[in-house]
Formats: C-alpha cells, sequence, structure tokens
C-alpha cells in the first residue's frame, strides 16, 4: 500500500514483512520454486512460506507458474516473482541517437525505440527524449503508473546545484542551468541520472564482459571519452561525480595559445586526441584524404589499406597512452573497451598490448564490451531495478 509505513522489526507485521521479502528475493535470484525448496533456501518454516507465498500472491508480487514432480510422483506448485509488478525505463543520450527501452522486474525488454539525435539546444533534446520516453511506454500497453523508475545515461556530470549536466561538450545546451528540472517535469520525479560511462560499466559487469571482476575500467570512445570504473561492484565516482572523466586527462605539448587562459577548456586535450574525429584527422594527415568517418577508416584498414592501418595503429597508440594512465592510479584486473570505436577492438587489442607493454609494467587485461551499443541502456536497466525492486514491495505489502 503507497504511504503504508513499515511496521517495527520485532512485531509480528514485521515479522510477517520480512519473511515475505526474504521470499521474494529469493525468487527473484533463483527462479521458479516450491513451497519446500523456499523453505529450504531461506531456513523458513512450510507454514511460514505457504503464508508469505499467499500474501505475495495477494499483493501481486509473486505468482503460481506451472507443476513440479517431486521425487515421490507428487505435482507440487511452483512459483515465480511477477515480472509485471512493476516496469523499468531505461534512457541512453548520445550526441548521435537516443535510446529508450522499458524492461519489466524479470529483466525483459517488453518495448524499445532508437532515433537519431537530431537536436541543437538542450531544451528541444529534453522534448525529443520525453516524446520518445512517452511513445516506448505506449508502445508496452502500459501507462506512466505503471513504470515505477526512470533512469537517464548521459554524457557529463550531473550538477545538483545548477541542475545540469557538466563536461558534456558534445551535447549543445545540456550545460543550461535548470535542464534537470526539465527532464524531470517530462520523466517524472523519480528520475534517477547517472553517466552514461558508468552505465556502461555497469552493463558489462552484470551481463558483459566484466561479469566477476572486482575491479574493472570500461573506456568508452566515440564522439566524447570517458570511463565507468567499478570497484567492488560499486561505481566509483570521486569526490564531485568526475571521476572517469579521462577526456581531461593531459595530452601531448600544451600549445602556446592555452599557457596563461583564465578558462579550462570545454573539450579535453585526451578526448580531442583520441575521439572518433581524431581517427579521421589522423587519416587525413597520412594522405587518406577521402576519410569521412572512423567507421568508414576502420573498414579501409580492414581491407588492407596502408594508411587507414597506419591511423589505427597511431589511435592505438593514443589508447595505451590512456590505459596506462589509469592504470598508474586505479590498478584494475580489466580494461573493457566500449562506445562505437569499441566495435574495433579487433583491430585496436594488439597494437594497444604491443604499446602498453612499452609504456609500463602496470599492464591490465583488455578486452572489447559484449554489449556494444545496448551497453547504457543495460546498465540503466540494473540501476533501475535494484530500486524498482525495493519500491514495488514497499507499495504493495500492506502493514
Amino acid at each position: 500500500m503507497v504511504g503504508a509505513e513499515t511496521p517495527p522489526v520485532g512485531t509480528p507485521a514485521g515479522m510477517r514483512k520480512i519473511n515475505q521479502r526474504a521470499v521474494l528475493d529469493l525468487l527473484r535470484r533463483t527462479g521458479p520454486a516450491t513451497r519446500p525448496q523456499v523453505a529450504k533456501e531461506t531456513g523458513l518454516s512450510k507454514p511460514t512460506v505457504s503464508q508469505a507465498l499467499l500474501a505475495l500472491e495477494a499483493a501481486g508480487l509473486a505468482r503460481a507458474t506451472g507443476h513440479t514432480s517431486t521425487g515421490t510422483g507428487r505435482s507440487a506448485v511452483l512459483y515465480e516473482a511477477d515480472p509485471t509488478a512493476g516496469y523499468v525505463l531505461g534512457i541512453d543520450i548520445g550526441r548521435e541517437h537516443i535510446r529508450v527501452a522499458v524492461s519489466d522486474l524479470g529483466h525483459t525488454v517488453v518495448a524499445r525505440r532508437d532515433a537519431r539525435n537530431t537536436s541543437r539546444s538542450g531544451s528541444s533534446l529534453v522534448a525529443a527524449v520525453g516524446a520518445l520516453a512517452a511513445d516506448t511506454v505506449a508502445e508496452a500497453g502500459l501507462s506512466q503508473a505503471d513504470v515505477v523508475v526512470r533512469v537517464l545515461g548521459s554524457p557529463g556530470v550531473a550538477d545538483p546545484d545548477r541542475r545540469c549536466f557538466r563536461h558534456a561538450p558534445n551535447l549543445p545546451g545540456w550545460g543550461k542551468a535548470g535542464l534537470l528540472d526539465e527532464l524531470e517535469a517530462l520523466l517524472g520525479p523519480d528520475l534517477v541520472v547517472e553517466n552514461d560511462a558508468n552505465l556502461t560499466a555497469v552493463g558489462e559487469g552484470e551481463r558483459g564482459a566484466a561479469r566477476g571482476v572486482s575491479v574493472f575500467g570500461c573506456i568508452t570512445i566515440g564522439t566524447g571519452v570517458g570511463m565507468g570504473l567499478m570497484v567492488n561492484g560499486q561505481v566509483f565516482r570521486g569526490a564531485s561525480g568526475a571521476a572517469g572523466e579521462i577526456g581531461y586527462l593531459p595530452y601531448g605539448q600544451l600549445r602556446s595559445a592555452d599557457r596563461g587562459t583564465s578558462e579550462p577548456p570545454a573539450r579535453g586535450h585526451l578526448e580531442e586526441a583520441t575521439a572518433a574525429q581524431s581517427v579521421v584527422r589522423g587519416a587525413r594527415e597520412l594522405g587518406l584524404g577521402t576519410a569521412k568517418s572512423a567507421r568508414e577508416v576502420f573498414r579501409l584498414a580492414r581491407e588492407g589499406d596502408e594508411l587507414a592501418q597506419a591511423a589505427v595503429e597511431a589511435e592505438a597508440d593514443r589508447l595505451a597512452y590512456t590505459i596506462a594512465s589509469v592504470a598508474a592510479v586505479v590498478d584494475p584486473e580489466l580494461i573493457v573497451l566500449g562506445g562505437g570505436m569499441g566495435a574495433n577492438a579487433d583491430l585496436l587489442l594488439a597494437p594497444i598490448d604491443r604499446a602498453l607493454h612499452a609504456f609500463t609494467p602496470l599492464v591490465p587485461a583488455i578486452v572489447q564490451g559484449e554489449l556494444g551499443e545496448d551497453a547504457v541502456l543495460a546498465g540503466a536497466i540494473s540501476v533501475g531495478l535494484r530500486t524498482a525492486e525495493g519500491l514495488v514491495f514497499e507499495r504493495r505489502v500492506g502493514a
């Protein structure tokens, strides 16, 4: 029941609620189970499990999903956590795209929409995100009330004071004061905002290339450069949320025009040197005048074009410098390459490894991300589900 107060622990009502949550958590963690199986795994008595399942069914949190045969041949009812008890909305905002997905509590995506990001101002992008989110929820056959948590991934760092995003130069107007208020007005006050590289790391850690790894970094390279850092299953954000903004690492010689300036650059030196456009710039400097995109440079490199291959080698050197810088401070077990550039890891991994061994003895394993363009959405849904499971239980289980 929405707004119901949690019964004090130690009272009969409080104990019933604790038992119900234990049973529900087990079903969510292990999948369908019978009453005897639930009793064995939770340590609760069979009558207590029966009462808990009855209450969870009445609240729409658990349901019978079939029967199984026990060793004696008798049929036993299987119960599962009801995935339709609530839904999570995940949003991925990039310079080139907007991606939105709705997932049920069982981690099944029930609707997904992708669109090009053609916005040239913060307000127009907010409007586009709001419209695409509403369309995706409607496509799933849901109302806005069915969505328990909304999680938005964006480049940059949310500024709680100015209510905007810092360090997101590739999204015009994204640093406008009050932008977060505009997003919440369209998407809801329960909106969770997170850096897109952090969500990529969450996704790869839970469902991708970094499963089971305690300390790893996920470096995303596309229009911009960023890193999500995971330590013992938690995102490491630093003092102001800017941990992982590796685009601002110093790289190369400081230009004379930059010396003595009072304002830091909107785009960091390392981002200028390693983001997708730098691959194109490097290819053209080597004489590949037809190069129009990083995707094209990598395609030509695969086809054997020597100039394109040289441009890829140069990018690998820059990425090796980046990884060496991270390794010296963080000492990660693993680095995952994500973003658009991560899709070309087959061409980058070997030269990165060679350059990295020339830079430093601190060489982590480097792998390609497994989730591709879905990584941010996967992380957003995972973050949303963690919150949604508790909220749905509190709202539906009465005192």
